[in-house]
C-alpha cells in the first residue's frame, strides 16, 4: 500500500534501522537484567541507564522527518520509554501524556495534516490515527500498545468518559450500547505482534489485562462503597481472576470480605479475610475487617484480638517488594480514601478503636491501659490529631483525654483519672477566662473552638465522679456544681437543626448538652441523698427531669425521692406517667452521644426501674377509689 512522506524526506537506510533496533533491544534487555536484580542501587542505576538510553533513541529517531516504514520502531521505542519512566516514577505525570501526544503526532506528520488537528486535543489526535493507520497495518501493533499506555494514564487519573471513547475507537464500536468499560476492556483485542518485532518492556496485551485487572477493582471498591453490593461482588471477583500481584490480591480479598460480610454471609465472608491473611503481609486491613465481622457476629473476643493484632501489625515496618520495571495494577488504583473499607490507619488509630471497644464491652482495665498508652503517645508529642477508621470524623484529643478518664474510673483507678483529668484543664485553662465569648462564638457558628466549654464541663463532671469514688463527698459536689454553673451558660449551636451526632464537628450538640446538664445534675443528687439533704436532691432530680424529660433515669430517682419524703400524690402522678411510657413502643435514638458520656450516663442509671414502678402500685389505693 502506497503511502506519502514530507518533501525533502528520505526511509533512512536500512542498516540505520536496523541498528536502532539491535540498540532498543539491548536496552529492554538490560532493563530486565536490573528488574531481577536483588541489590536495589545496581537495580536502580541499570534502570536510570537504560532510561536514558530509550531517551537517546527517541532524541536521534524525532530528528529525521517521520516516515512509515520507521514508525513501528519508533512507537515501539517511545512505548518502552514511557513504561520505563512510569514505572521508576511509580506513576503518570504530564510527561508521559506529552510522549504519548508526540508518537501520535510524529504518525500524523506522514500525511503532511498535522496542524489542524492538533485543536482536537488528545481525543482528536487518536481518532485520526486510528483511521489512518487501519489503512497501514503496519502500524497498528505499536499503535494498540501506545492506546494501552494511554488507557493506563487516563484511567489511573481518572478520565474514564476519555477512556471509553478511546477504547470505543480501538474496538471499532462508538455506539451508546458500549459504555461498560470492563466488557470494552474484555472486547479489545491487541493484534499479536510478529516475531521479528522489535523487543518491548510490556506489550499491549500484557497492558490490556493490568487495564482489566484495575478497573474491575476500582469499580468494585466504588460500588461497594456507594452499597450496589451484588455489582461490587460481581467486579471484585473479576478483580480477583485477573492478573493480581500478591498486595492487590490482598485487597481484593479484604474488598470481598467486606462485600460478603455486608451482604449477610459472614462465614464465606471469613474464608476471604483468611485467604488475605495468608496471601501478603500487609495486614492492616483484612484484620480490620475481621474485627468488623467478629463485631456483627457478637464474638467480642475475637474481635478484640483482631484489633489488637491490628495494632502490632501497624506497629512493623513491612520490607516492600521491589516494583517490576513495567506498569503494574497499583499504579492505577486510586489513593485510598477514609471511607474505602481498604483504609486501616494508623497504628495510633488502631489503638483508639481497640481502647474504645474495650470500654463499649465493659473490659475496663484493657480499655484503661489502651488508652494510657495512647495519652503517652499524645504528651509526647507523636500525635496531634487522628480519627479512628472507618470515620474520616473521630474524637479529637480532649475527647480521647475524657474518655480515658472514664476507662480509669470504671477501672476503679479514680485517683488516675483524676490525673489525666488535671492533664486536659491544664491544656484548657488558658480559654477559661473567654468562655462566655466562646459560648456566644458556639451559638453564632464562629470556628473559635465551640467544644471547649463542654469539654471542661465534662472534666468536671468526671472529676467530681472519681471524688465519690474516693469517697470524698464534698469535692464531689463541689465539682458537680462546677460543670453546672458553667452548663448553664451554654446555648447549642442552631437548635432548630435538632441533635447533631457525635461526628459533627464546629457545634455543640444540643442533645450532649442536655443528657451532660441531667447527669451532672443526677450526680449531685445522689450526693445530696447520700448525705441526708433530700431537699436539696428533689430540686436536683427535678430540675433534671425538666432539662431533659427523655432521660427516665431522672425520673426514677426523682420517684423514689418523693415516695421517701412521703409526698405521695406527686410521686403518683409521677408513677402513672412512667407506667405509661412503659408501656409505649421504645423508639431508637436518632441521635448519639460522645462516648465518655454514655458511659458515664450508664454509672448513673436507676439500678432496677421495674422493681420500684411495681413496689409503688402495690401501695397504690384501689382504683376505684381513685
Amino acid at each position: 500500500m502506497s503511502h506519502q512522506t514530507p518533501l525533502g524526506s528520505s526511509v533512512p537506510h536500512a542498516s540505520c534501522l536496523d541498528l536502532w533496533r539491535e540498540k532498543n533491544d539491548q536496552l529492554v534487555r538490560q532493563a530486565k537484567v536490573a528488574q531481577d536484580s536483588r541489590l536495589s542501587l545496581r537495580r536502580q542505576q541499570l534502570a536510570q541507564d537504560a532510561l536514558e538510553g530509550f531517551r537517546g533513541l527517541l532524541h536521534s529517531l524525532r530528528g529525521l522527518p517521520a516516515a512509515v516504514p520507521v514508525l513501528p520502531l519508533e512507537l515501539t521505542i517511545t512505548c518502552n520509554f514511557i513504561t520505563l519512566r512510569a514505572s521508576l516514577a511509580q506513576g503518570f505525570t504530564e510527561d508521559q501524556a506529552q510522549d504519548i501526544q508526540q508518537g501520535l503526532e510524529r504518525v500524523l506528520e506522514t500525511q503532511e495534516q498535522l496542524g489542524p488537528r492538533l485543536e482536537c486535543g488528545l481525543r482528536g489526535l487518536w481518532d485520526s490515527v486510528l483511521h489512518y493507520s487501519s489503512l497501514l497495518l503496519e502500524l497498528l501493533p505499536a499503535l494498540h500498545h501506545l492506546a494501552g499506555l494511554q488507557a493506563a494514564l487516563w484511567l489511573s487519573t481518572d478520565c474514564l468518559g476519555d477512556l471509553t471513547f478511546l477504547l470505543q475507537t480501538l474496538n471499532g464500536n462508538q455506539n451508546e450500547a458500549s459504555r461498560n468499560l470492563l466488557r470494552l476492556l474484555k472486547t479489545w483485542s491487541p493484534p499479536a505482534e510478529e516475531t521479528n518485532a522489535p523487543l518491548t518492556l510490556q506489550d499491549a496485551r500484557g497492558l490490556r489485562n493490568v487495564l482489566l485487572t484495575a478497573s474491575a477493582f476500582r469499580q468494585g471498591l466504588q460500588e461497594l462503597i456507594t452499597g450496589s453490593l451484588p455489582r461490587a461482588l460481581s467486579s471484585l471477583r473479576e478483580a480477583a481472576s485477573g492478573l493480581c500481584p500478591r498486595p492487590v490480591l490482598v485487597q481484593v480479598y479484604t474488598a470481598l470480605g467486606t462485600c460478603l460480610r455486608k451482604m449477610g454471609n459472614p462465614q464465606r465472608a471469613l474464608l476471604y479475610l483468611v485467604a488475605a491473611l495468608k496471601g501478603g503481609s500487609t495486614w492492616g486491613p483484612p484484620l480490620l475487617e475481621a474485627s468488623r465481622l467478629y463485631q456483627q457476629l457478637g464474638n467480642t473476643a475475637a474481635e478484640l484480638e483482631s484489633l489488637e493484632l491490628l495494632v502490632e501489625a501497624l506497629n512493623v515496618t513491612h520490607s516492600s517488594e521491589a516494583p517490576q520495571l513495567l506498569i503494574e495494577v497499583e499504579l492505577l488504583l486510586p489513593r485510598l480514601h477514609p471511607a474505602s473499607p481498604l483504609h486501616c490507619g494508623t497504628q495510633s488509630q488502631a489503638k483508639y478503636l481497640l481502647a474504645s471497644r474495650c470500654l463499649q464491652v465493659g473490659r475496663a482495665e484493657d480499655a484503661a491501659e489502651h488508652y494510657l498508652d495512647l495519652l503517652a503517645l499524645v504528651l509526647d508529642g507523636l500525635e496531634s490529631k487522628f480519627s479512628p477508621p472507618p470515620s474520616p470524623t473521630g474524637p479529637c484529643i480532649p475527647e480521647v483525654f475524657l474518655e480515658a478518664a472514664a476507662a480509669l474510673i470504671q477501672a476503679s483507678r479514680a485517683q488516675d483519672a483524676l490525673t489525666v483529668c488535671e492533664e486536659l484543664l491544664s491544656r484548657t485553662s488558658s480559654l477559661l477566662p473567654k468562655m462566655p465569648q466562646l459560648w456566644e462564638d458556639a451559638r453564632k457558628g464562629t470556628k473559635e473552638s465551640p467544644h471547649c466549654p463542654s469539654w471542661v464541663s465534662a472534666t468536671y463532671l468526671l472529676q467530681g465522679q472519681a471524688w465519690v469514688q474516693l469517697g470524698a463527698q464534698k469535692e464531689a459536689i463541689s465539682e458537680f456544681s462546677r460543670c453546672l454553673e458553667l452548663l448553664f451558660r451554654a446555648t447549642p449551636k442552631d437548635k432548630e437543626r435538632g441533635p447533631a451526632s457525635n461526628g459533627e464537628k464546629g457545634c455543640v450538640s444540643d442533645m450532649t448538652l442536655q443528657q451532660l446538664r441531667a447527669a451532672a445534675l443526677i450526680s449531685r443528687g445522689l450526693q445530696w441523698v447520700a448525705s441526708g439533704q433530700d431537699t436539696k436532691a428533689l430540686q436536683d432530680f427535678l430540675l433534671s427531669v425538666q432539662m431533659c424529660p427523655g432521660n427516665q433515669d431522672a425520673s426514677f430517682h426523682l420517684l423514689q425521692t418523693l415516695r421517701r419524703m412521703d409526698r405521695r400524690d406527686e410521686a403518683t402522678a409521677l408513677w402513672w406517667r412512667l407506667e405509661a411510657q412503659t408501656k409505649l413502643p421504645q423508639e431508637n435514638a436518632a441521635w448519639s452521644l460522645p462516648l465518655y458520656l454514655e458511659t458515664y450516663l450508664g454509672w448513673i442509671r436507676f439500678p432496677d426501674r421495674e422493681t420500684l414502678l411495681e413496689e409503688f402500685q402495690t401501695s397504690l389505693p384501689e382504683p376505684c377509689d381513685l
